[in-house]
């Protein structure tokens, strides 16, 4: 698929390619060739510490799509610039594949602060990306070494080979390697001038998932289980939660997402998923405590139970919507709170969530 799945409904407002929550592949127009320039912004390398000025380059920002669904509970995005200087240690480069699922499109970063640096994912493998790579990695007069892929979606990975057209030496590190690449192990550091970057096994959005701790600011590279908009979709939801809880005491500053905007508070948007997640479980168990609308007794299917708890989202979206109510029954299952006949579900103690 071109687009990974990230987005999952939620229900508080938020941007417009999400549900209402707390939560095509074009290529984007070419940059000109500019100087960094010194313009301050108001990101912080860690909550304790004072931020030198963040620098950007002078490049516009991208736009996003119409909103799909056009209400005042939902914003747009904010637009963002197809290269950013976040921090002295890390520049953002978008992917240029902006959709309902990646928002403004993949984030990809360049860290470190020497002629060598880290790169964390490398997008789709759209033209774009590759050109702005290679103009960013000129103005700072530095390669990639080191290549570390979050996890296998194809707008993590797509871009791989334009990488290696312009950074032949480079070395590409996965959780489960594929052809020509190296492993991630949990714990493993990747080290260049200004930056060390920890790798933490986080399955989760999917069995291979990895985020990164960057020491010297505290912050972490999200990847997909953490979003800058809305809230992720995930393989097993059980694994998830158990990942989201070692992520919330793992840094203090801001986190650094696979899809959207930097995140200030970091670990309060991981504690926040986790809330929300148990919220969503609640709300699933408690409507099983009634009977459907068939009338044929408390037996529910998932589309059935999104009908009632996802009533206010547009139903292009309740598809997304029941593969997360398949994930929290698959976890009540587990945990012998529910059993299934078919497609059917049915608690097996009405009387208590």
């Amino acid at each position: 698929m071109s687009d990974s799945c990230c987005l999952a409904p939620s229900p508080y407002p938020a941007a417009h390619h999400t549900l209402p929550q707390p939560s095509e592949g074009n290529s984007r127009p070419s940059l000109p060739t500019s100087a960094w320039t010194g313009t301050t912004t108001s990101r912080r390398t860690c909550p304790s510490k004072q931020s030198p000025s963040s620098l950007h380059l002078n490049t516009p920002s991208l736009p996003h799509p119409p909103p799909l669904h056009n209400t005042p509970k939902m914003a747009p995005l904010p637009p963002l610039p197809e290269v950013h200087r976040l921090s002295p240690t890390c520049i953002r480069l978008l992917a240029g594949n902006p959709s309902k699922f990646t928002l403004q499109g993949t984030n990809t970063y360049l860290v470190g602060t020497g002629p060598s640096r880290l790169l964390v994912d490398t997008g789709q493998g759209l033209p774009s990306w590759l050109a702005a790579l290679r103009r960013t990695l000129a103005a700072e007069n530095a390669t990639v070494t080191s290549a570390l892929l979050t996890h296998w979606h194809p707008d993590h990975v797509g871009g791989v080979a334009d990488l290696l057209s312009a950074c032949p030496d480079a070395q590409i590190y996965k959780h489960t390697p594929g052809p020509g690449q190296r492993p991630i192990v949990d714990g493993q550091r990747f080290t260049v001038e200004g930056a060390t970057l920890t790798a933490v096994y986080t399955p989760g959005h999917t069995a291979d998932h990895v985020v990164f701790v960057l020491g010297e600011e505290g912050a972490m590279f999200t990847g997909d289980n953490v979003l800058g908009h809305g809230t992720a979709v995930f393989e097993d939801l059980g694994v998830y939660l158990r990942s989201l809880e070692r992520m919330a005491g793992l840094f203090e500053g801001v986190a650094y997402p696979g899809h959207g905007e930097v995140v200030e508070d970091g670990p309060g948007r991981v504690r926040e998923y986790i809330r929300h997640r148990k919220m969503r479980e609640e709300q699933v168990v408690k409507t099983m405590q009634g009977r459907n609308e068939r009338g044929d007794g408390y037996w529910w299917t998932a589309m059935e139970l999104v009908k009632v708890i996802y009533r206010d989202v547009p139903e292009s979206l309740h598809g997304a919507a029941a593969a997360g109510v398949v994930q929290i029954l698959r976890k009540l299952e587990k945990e012998g709170r529910v059993v299934v006949e078919g497609e059917r579900w049915r608690l097996t103690d009405r009387s208590a969530l």
